[in-house]
């Protein structure tokens, strides 16, 4: 059982903002796929969603049970699963869309590196704290950055060049919070630029075509910059109020490719208009606020630095993908926490608001 004082604490602002946000997504989602709702495959995206969502939110208040700092020492059996899982999607693992990210189990298609990026801040926050005093330069990050480097690289492989850098900016933050002096990210940064050529010539050609579509959309407008031309009409043409449910004209009548999952916000756009992207930012920022309120009020580093692992996380996610739907970033295969279809995806993220529930439950400020 729960100790009341515990449950004094749990912060009810945050679950608010949380079902709110998986409420909208289902509703949207429904709008996004109802015109092939004579489609078995179509009925499953919304029956999805919603079940897991309910599940998720038994599973996540099932987990506040446990106090997360007694939980340290799964950092490295964690790890050794995580790097197994992704290796199993290497060998095993089925595509779609020309990328290999999926492993089938049962009816179910999971998506490891969803997951992985949990792990990775949860072993982070582990290292971090213990040696948090010894950040000075470059070689003091050297067993962080070999930390991340292997699932890192193993994301890339996929590949999946989005979720892969989801890992370095994850880092980067927590590195910041952890003391890390900031002269190390202008060396980061110098490296990053002399490296740029390199990292081209690595890149697969859908990929460079997305960042030359990014510069110039009009470049392949029927082809590599169809997503973006018809994200930002669809998001344009909702103007203030939108068009309503289930009446945008570019997500009905299928001109929006993918427009349950990375395209979900365009959607938003287009029939819910300003007031509806307004009402979905808010609710972010309500997490962000609250998350990072959580970190500040940790009781301990190791948890604060659960936190902001997760923030960041969640905000990468954000920016890059309502960014992508309105042409100010490349189009990448991110989902938009909460809102865009996937299990895996939401289950990932619905553990992250569990680890950060938990943390404020047991911050050091307690109401009696």
């Amino acid at each position: 059982m729960f100790d009341n004082r515990l449950l004094r604490n749990l912060d009810f602002i945050l679950i608010i903002a949380v079902v709110l946000l998986n409420v909208i997504s289902i509703v949207m989602i429904t709008s996004a796929t109802h015109v092939n709702s004579l489609s078995i495959g179509a009925n499953e995206y919304v029956q999805k969603q919603a079940l897991f969502f309910l599940l998720n939110l038994v599973l996540a208040f099932f987990f506040l049970r446990f106090d997360y700092g007694q939980r340290e020492h799964l950092g490295a059996p964690l790890y050794i699963f995580n790097i197994f899982m992704l290796l199993a999607v290497m060998f095993a693992g089925h595509s779609a869309l020309g990328a290999q990210r999926w492993l089938q189990i049962g009816p179910l298609s999971v998506q490891p590196s969803e997951f992985a990026k949990i792990i990775t801040i949860i072993g982070l926050a582990n290292i971090l704290n213990r040696c948090k005093e010894n950040l000075n330069g470059v070689w003091d990050a050297a067993p962080v950055l070999g930390y991340v480097f292997l699932p890192f690289l193993l994301v890339l492989k996929q590949p999946d060049l989005g979720t892969s850098l989801v890992f370095l900016f994850i880092t980067a933050v927590m590195l910041y919070i952890a003391g890390m002096p900031a002269r190390f990210y202008g060396y980061l940064t110098g490296i990053m630029l002399a490296l740029t050529p390199v990292f081209w010539h690595l890149l697969k050609d859908y990929q460079k075509q997305r960042i030359l579509v990014f510069l110039n959309p009009e470049r392949d407008p029927y082809n590599s910059g169809y997503h973006v031309i018809q994200s930002k009409i669809a998001i344009g043409s909702g103007m203030l109020t939108g068009k309503g449910l289930f009446a945008g004209t570019q997500s009905q009548l299928s001109f929006l490719p993918e427009n349950h999952t990375d395209f979900i916000f365009a959607v938003i756009g287009e029939e819910l208009g300003f007031v509806g992207v307004m009402v979905v930012l808010i609710l972010y920022g309500v997490i962000f606020y609250r998350g990072i309120k959580i970190a500040m009020e940790a009781k301990d580093d190791f948890g604060a630095l659960l936190a902001i692992g997760i923030v960041s996380m969640l905000a990468f996610h954000i920016v890059v993908n309502i960014g992508m739907t309105v042409g100010i970033m490349p189009v990448t295969g991110i989902p938009l926490p909460f809102m865009s279809y996937g299990v895996s995806s939401l289950t990932a993220n619905m553990l992250c608001v569990s680890i950060l529930l938990n943390i404020n439950m047991r911050r050091k400020i307690l109401f009696f």
